[in-house]
């Protein structure tokens, strides 16, 4: 079963380029991952420091591939500190199906 989640922050007032510069180049990466079907990056229109990150993943043995890329950790490390949550929050999704 496909892994999807959508993975919030809000860039830190002063930050905004950084955190732009950083998760796009994150995102190349993750793009190259085999098992990686999706990783788009959005800001709220409403509130253009505050990102969304929808990620999906061909299963859960994927997901954890990403999880032990050896530019995950060097990443997360750097985008803490250039933003207003302790850490991004991570929201996993189910589909809806027809029943």
């Amino acid at each position: 079963m496909t892994k999807t989640l959508l993975a919030e922050f809000t860039a830190r007032e002063g930050a905004e380029d950084e955190v732009a510069r950083m998760i796009l180049e994150y995102a190349e990466k993750v793009r190259q991952e085999e098992g990686n079907l999706a990783f788009d990056v959005y800001t709220k229109e409403s509130s253009p420091r505050a990102y969304w990150i929808f990620e999906a993943y061909r299963d859960e043995d994927a997901f954890q591939v990403h999880l032990k890329a050896p530019y995950g950790g060097p990443f997360n490390a750097a985008l803490t500190p250039l933003i207003e949550e302790d850490a991004s929050v991570l929201t996993f999704l189910d589909p809806v199906s027809a029943p």
